[in-house]
């Protein structure tokens, strides 16, 4: 497959003693087919019978006795989630990264594992050690493109209130990291040694020949496992050398990262700031940034989350975005409220009652003449969004305090009140973008 049709995702993390709030924040920009709808869905906590078994995207795998409560964003065709919460506290997103290994029609994809990561976890280190053995067990396989057999291996970041881990892997085997302070993966890898793996990853490569010297030098694993089009000092097939750069020094930043901030990252273009691109949305642009648009590939769907300690006077929220955050609203979610069900619909096709699609739509519209429509769409929601981060604290603080049925109650009403509102607000964005996209 062309390098210009291969997908991107950024990912990057901050643990809470470098954040303001003094909570863990996990944010991702999922980039996908730009027309691929994302919706978003809910798992509720469920008990298993012994002997169960649960069937991914391509394979049926052993259940476990238990799993949690989790939301997260799903392209409308797959069973896994590219990013997501579970009811613990613990938040992943996954990257696409090309490796020598040659992948077989049938395994886990990265959205499978990030699912099962979710499911099967309480902590950030346990969900790392879960997604490293589905790896070995099952190895990985099978298209993760809709419309075109496409097949990758998966890289993760992995995070709690308290730790964060990046996984790096390729076919069946995987190594992982502690993050020290702050970290960003893109569609590379990054690790050259780990404190967990596969127990042959480095025997493995060394019976391939895809290491540097004799037995005796040290091991370097994104340099062994990296495609040949791929490594660290050649060709970048997937434009993520720059994207990397460019999210390592937003993140790096001197001060402690906010909410805020982070959803500014998400919607970096660059020296453009947060101003989308010009052109219809057909035109490739070959240096992307951080939110990306392009015919081939764009940022479909966001998650910033917000991990504070179990015994802090908050709850963790997953803050989404529909379709490329930089005309969009980012708005809260809390995995023990009720999604509101409108947010579980899309397909394939365009549909006036999915609110990933009227997303989209005013995307659309914006990239028509950025410079004179992205300040209207911004105009409709940045003072909701802004109005939902204010309020989303004070419900958070009330809710922490309450028992668990009244706690629902509490954020499902929330929830629902703030989609009518945001829709509310779509709709008058597009009504407004649709008069002046046609007065020039």
């Amino acid at each position: 497959m062309a390098a210009s049709l291969l997908p991107s995702c950024d990912t990057m993390v901050v643990l809470a003693p470098h954040t303001r709030a003094g909570a863990t924040i996990l944010a991702k920009n999922s980039d996908r087919s730009p027309y691929e709808c994302q919706p978003l869905g809910q798992l509720p906590h469920c008990v298993h019978p012994e002997g169960a078994t649960v069937h991914c995207q391509y394979l049926e795998i052993a259940q476990v006795a238990e799993t949690a409560a989790v939301i997260g964003s799903r392209p409308f065709w797959l069973w896994g989630f590219e990013h997501g919460l579970n009811q613990y506290g613990v938040a992943i997103g996954n990257e696409a990264v090309l490796t020598r290994e040659l992948l077989p029609s049938t395994g886990l994809l990265g959205m499978d594992l990030v699912r099962l990561g979710l499911e099967r976890s309480r902590t950030a280190r346990e969900a790392t050690e879960i997604i490293g053995a589905l790896i070995e067990r099952w190895g990985q396989g099978g298209s993760a493109q809709y419309d075109v057999d496409f097949r990758y291996c998966g890289a993760f970041i992995v995070a709690d209130h308290a730790e964060a881990y990046v996984l790096e892997s390729s076919g069946r085997q995987w190594i992982a990291c502690r993050v020290e302070d702050r970290a960003c993966i893109s569609n590379r890898f990054t690790i050259d040694a780990g404190s967990l793996g596969s127990a042959d990853v480095e025997s493995y490569a060394r019976a391939r020949g895809w290491c540097d010297g004799d037995g005796e030098s040290s091991f370097d694993f994104a340099a062994a496992y990296s495609s040949r089009n791929a490594g660290k000092d050649k060709s970048d097939p997937l434009h993520a050398r720059g994207r990397l750069t460019r999210s390592r020094e937003l993140v790096s930043r001197n001060g402690r990262r906010t909410i805020r901030e982070m959803f500014a990252i998400l919607r970096d273009h660059g020296a453009r700031g947060e101003m989308p691109p010009g052109g219809h949305p057909s035109t490739r642009d070959d240096s992307p940034t951080l939110c990306m648009h392009g015919s081939v590939s764009g940022t479909t769907a966001s998650m910033v989350a917000e991990l504070p300690a179990p015994d802090a006077d908050r709850l963790p929220v997953l803050w989404a975005s529909l379709a490329a955050p930089c005309t969009s609203v980012v708005f809260p979610l809390f995995v023990g409220g009720t999604l509101p069900p409108v947010l579980a619909a899309g397909g394939e096709k365009p549909s006036a009652d999915s609110p990933w699609w009227r997303f989209r739509k005013i995307q659309d519209l914006v990239a028509l003449a950025p410079e004179r429509l992205a300040p209207i769409a911004w105009k409709h929601f940045r003072p909701l969004e802004a109005a939902l981060l204010e309020r989303c604290a004070e419900v958070s603080r009330q809710a922490r305090k309450l028992e668990p049925t009244a706690r629902e109650k509490l954020l499902s009403s929330f929830m629902t009140q703030n989609i009518v509102r945001i829709l509310n607000a779509q709709s008058a964005a597009e009504s407004e973008l649709m008069r002046n996209a046609v007065a020039r």
